[in-house]
């Protein structure tokens, strides 16, 4: 069987070394630069590879191809697969096909990096032997190479979800949907929302589905289509009818099988209304495991947050500088903005991926007073937000966007930089970007 690896990142290389151990005949090929590291260990491993073409040869001949989830299908390679009628599948896919272990797949809009991040630590705190792969961490197929562990918590993003055919979680969580990728999806929203209703498209009865019970995508989709996974909705207004998660008297309380976990809010070590949520779909899911309450309370008490997400970097002069460059779209900018409690110099801009900032115009006009937009074109931003912020700058600078937020904010302000966007023009990736700003503020 041959086996075509597109995209030679850590998910590509990771799934080369899988297939290379279980008999294919390994090709990769990336149309960009594979790091050195990553052609050293293909080199030692006896992979052919090539970098900065694709070789149509080498490639259309493949019996099955996993492409990288950054390659979007509209790729001139990927089309010719697809013509030919070879599967094109993800790495997710590739790997659960080896392997007995357990799987939790996180997705959503927004907050899955903190819930798979949280999710992983109430479980190895539990004493589980788990793994953390997926969109973070190691690639999941290299650990199954190496026959790593029982259970693994996969952040899977729209795009791996995109490239399944069999695979399923055993327990699922999906966060929220808001409009994210749309460049990805004809900017049809209805199809990135079924994208990320894929995870639980093979469950069954046996399986769970955690999710947020408020958001309005999620309700319309479930309205319309049948599941099989039994059903743990959790949210902040409202209590469920059987398993999930609600609030009650200032307390988190989380329902599984008719036991009942609960600690008071004030004690969860992460800040903010979204982070409740976070923790409630986490909770749910030790207790399914069977983790017990005592080790549940202790892990959501001392988790460290997620580096790029409303992490505090330094105070100076009395102004709080605050890093979350991971927010790539509007949703996830109004969790920061709700969460912001000073008068807020907001750093905003980068790649523009179909972003309609109206939801985001109550809390600009109560909690912004200046904004700093950093990136290449900024014409929607500046359009958007002109009449509602007195003051508006623009540069394609980090140091520089630093240095004029701040002397824009003054003692007792805070400087917020929350994208909105991707960080393609001017960055590496958002964490380069958020580096980048962490640096910029350290040097002020």
């Amino acid at each position: 069987m041959r086996l075509v690896v597109l995209g030679g990142g850590e998910s590509g290389v990771g799934t080369a070394i899988l297939g290379k151990k279980k008999g294919y005949d390994v090709f990769v090929s990336d149309f960009g630069k594979i790091k050195e590291n990553y052609k050293e260990v293909l080199t030692i491993n006896g992979i052919a590879w090539e970098d900065e073409k694709h070789t149509e040869d080498l490639i259309l001949n493949a019996d099955v191809v996993m492409k990288s989830p950054g390659i979007p299908e509209k790729a001139p390679i990927v089309k010719k697969l697809v013509e030919k009628g070879i599967p094109v599948i993800s790495e997710i896919e590739f790997a659960i096909q080896f392997t007995d272990a357990t799987t939790v797949g996180i997705t959503g809009s927004n907050g899955k990096t903190t819930t798979t991040l949280l999710t992983y630590h109430l479980l190895k705190q539990g004493g589980l032997n788990v793994g953390l792969a997926g969109n973070i961490g190691k690639s999941f197929a290299w650990q199954v190479a190496e026959n790593k562990h029982d259970i693994y918590v996969l952040e899977l993003s729209s795009f791996q979800l995109d490239g399944i055919i069999n695979y399923k979680p055993h327990i699922a969580i999906l966060t929220n949907i808001s409009p994210d990728h749309l460049d990805r999806y004809n900017y049809d929203y209805n199809l990135y929302i079924n994208s990320k209703f894929r995870i639980t498209k093979n469950q069954t009865e046996a399986d769970y589905l955690i999710y947020d019970n408020e958001d309005e995508a999620i309700q319309n989709w479930l309205k319309n289509n049948k599941i099989k996974a039994n059903k743990v909705p959790f949210s902040l207004t409202g209590k469920p009818e059987n398993d999930g998660g609600y609030i009650e008297d200032n307390n988190i309380n989380s329902t599984i099988k008719n036991e009942l976990f609960t600690m008071p809010i004030n004690e969860l070590a992460l800040e903010g209304k979204h982070n409740i949520k976070n923790a409630m779909a986490a909770t749910a899911v030790a207790q399914l495991l069977n983790i017990r309450k005592q080790t549940i309370r202790e892990s959501l008490t001392n988790f460290q947050g997620v580096e790029h997400r409303l992490e505090k970097v330094l105070k100076i002069q009395g102004v709080q500088y605050i890093n979350d460059s991971k927010a790539t779209n509007v949703n996830s900018v109004f969790y920061a903005l709700d969460s912001m409690n000073a008068p807020t110099v907001w750093i905003v801009g980068g790649v523009d991926k179909g972003n309609d900032y109206d939801e985001l115009m109550p809390l600009v006009r109560e909690k912004v007073k200046a904004i700093v937009c950093l990136g290449v074109d900024n014409t929607k931003i500046i359009n958007a937000f002109n009449n509602v912020v007195d003051v508006m700058v623009e540069t394609t600078s980090m140091s520089e966007a630093v240095q004029l937020a701040q002397r824009l904010a003054e003692k007792g302000d805070s400087v917020l930089l929350s994208p909105a966007c991707a960080s393609f023009d001017l960055f590496e990736n958002y964490e380069d970007r958020g580096k980048q700003f962490k640096q910029a503020v350290h040097n002020l």
